[in-house]
């Protein structure tokens, strides 16, 4: 049950990884967009997206496969984490009745932030993953 859990947990966060990267790709529009609403438009320039975008599939890949998670598990906290602190007034007060821009359907981003943390603390324990000879054909 426990590898079982870890696997659906892997999945899900890797492939919420490759979603919001094809978005950077093909809706470069919404990337800039979003970044001018909740990072302050620190980046702005349509080709760094696309570059992001092309990065965070495959980091997605790599943590749906569970390759080289002492890696790749930080590197999805660090991505998810930004996003949590992007609408921190959405996990603070979601029904926005204090604090201004709030949107309750950004509360899950303190979820998924926690399931980044629970599968970087359980790598020893996630079992159901790509092993390095099985990657390279050995």
């Amino acid at each position: 049950m426990r590898a079982f859990s870890l696997l659906l947990l892997r999945f899900s966060l890797g492939l919420l990884l490759v979603i919001w990267g094809v978005d950077k790709l093909v809706n470069v529009e919404h990337a800039v967009a979003v970044s001018d609403h909740f990072y302050l438009g620190l980046i702005s320039a349509p080709l760094l997206w696309k570059v992001f975008g092309v990065l965070q599939i495959l980091l997605g890949a790599a943590v749906i496969l569970g390759l080289w998670q002492r890696y790749t598990y930080a590197a999805q906290a660090i991505v998810n984490g930004a996003t949590l602190l992007g609408v921190w007034r959405s996990v603070v007060d979601p029904w926005g009745w204090y604090l201004e821009g709030a949107n309750v359907l950004f509360y899950p981003s303190l979820i998924i932030f926690a399931g980044c943390l629970v599968l970087w603390a359980f790598r020893s324990e996630d079992r159901l993953v790509v092993r390095r000879s099985q990657a390279v054909g050995i």
